[in-house]
């Protein structure tokens, strides 16, 4: 920083220095942003939550089976690999199924060859009795055609 002490040395001029002397206004100025910065509480970046209390020592939920009905060639129907005697034992099965809390996944396995109006009708019968977790399985044999 240059100060302005007056006139050079020799000369008799006793003009008025004209520029205002910034060194205690700087200083003035550290000192309030020092004590600012010191006054400032801390910061907490943390989120307050609520958090539910831990549900008191349950049975952990049944994990859900997989029922299996193929679908034969001939029509005959398999559930999980025992023949079916009909349309009936298949709809009380699937009853069974639907009536679950948590019910089971229901994969229907169709042989390629497999007349469709008996896939139709086992898609059918599983809307009916109320299935909501169903699946196709072994779709990749139809992509050979």
């Amino acid at each position: 920083m240059a100060i302005n002490t007056g006139a050079p040395s020799g000369s008799d001029d006793d003009a008025p220095m004209l520029e205002m002397n910034m060194t205690p206004l700087i200083d003035v100025m550290l000192v309030l942003i020092i004590m600012f910065i010191i006054t400032i509480p801390i910061q907490n970046h943390m989120v307050e939550l609520n958090m539910p209390a831990p549900a008191p020592a349950v049975q952990p939920p049944r994990l859900p089976q997989t029922q299996t009905i193929d679908v034969t060639v001939d029509g005959t129907l398999l559930w999980n690999g025992v023949i079916l005697a009909g349309r009936a034992e298949l709809e009380e099965k699937l009853g069974e199924v639907a009536r679950q809390a948590d019910q089971d996944e229901v994969h229907i396995r169709p042989n390629k060859l497999a007349p469709y109006r008996v896939v139709a009708a086992v898609l059918a019968a599983t809307q009916r009795a109320g299935v909501i977790k169903l699946g196709l399985v072994g779709n990749e044999q139809f992509l050979d055609s």
